[in-house]
């Protein structure tokens, strides 16, 4: 008769938000949430096909948290990533600057490997797997 020792399973360590923000980047997103006309359930975030140099961030209002959404929460923020940019935006801190021509997202995203000289496109190579 074989005995299985009665193991207890390892406790889960926490993982990484796949994106966090700036306070100024948690800021805006307040104000821009505070003056829309709806009430959402957060900012999506997604990588999608386009520009100069291949990919381009996206934001836009979130209406619910889709089954397979990366939610974070980060400074009273909550921010759903698309599931399909996840491995894309691993590591990226997103940021908001104002200059004195304009007022912008930033994504510092250590997975870029080059970007368009107008800055509007990227290339991002997917995170490795640990």
């Amino acid at each position: 008769m074989d005995i299985i020792p009665n193991i207890a399973p390892r406790p889960r360590r926490p993982r990484p938000a796949v994106v966090t923000l700036t306070d100024a980047a948690a800021d805006q997103v307040k104000a821009i949430m505070a003056r829309a006309d709806n009430s959402y359930a957060g900012l999506r975030v997604g990588v999608k096909q386009g520009g100069c140099a291949g990919q381009e961030y996206v934001l836009s209002y979130a209406d619910a948290i889709g089954p397979l959404d990366e939610v974070v929460s980060d400074k009273g923020v909550t921010v759903l990533i698309d599931p399909k940019a996840v491995l894309y935006l691993v590591g990226t801190v997103i940021d908001y600057e104002t200059t004195k021509l304009a007022s912008k997202f930033v994504f510092r995203n250590p997975n870029e490997t080059d970007a368009c000289g107008c800055g509007e496109s990227v290339t991002i190579k997917p995170a490795a797997a640990e």
